[in-house]
């Protein structure tokens, strides 16, 4: 199994509105993928901002490009998104899941 994860500010006023989105709209989208394993959105205040980590979980390699295509590292950030962020990682990082409980 892999995880990926992606990194996103926004301002307070808007941070709600961003978990509105991922809840009602990424997450989903992403569970008619084949190969998709679940999401989480972890969020923090930090500086006076609001932080969102998104970490997916994918069966392989090939069920991240049936989502981001060839190149897997370029974040996918939609529209709807993109509006209420201040700022987010061009890309995403993964890592293979070492163990899990």
């Amino acid at each position: 199994m892999i995880s990926r994860l992606w990194r996103g500010r926004a301002e307070t006023a808007t941070a709600n509105a961003y978990y509105r989105h991922f809840t009602e709209t990424v997450v989903p989208a992403l569970k008619t993928l084949a190969g998709h394993r679940g999401a989480w959105l972890l969020r923090r205040d930090a500086d006076g901002d609001t932080e969102f980590l998104a970490i997916t979980l994918w069966e392989s390699r090939q069920s991240i490009e049936a989502f981001a295509g060839a190149n897997i590292d370029v974040a996918i950030v939609e529209p709807e998104g993109r509006a209420v962020l201040s700022d987010f990682d061009d890309f995403a990082r993964h890592y293979e899941v070492a163990f899990r409980s």
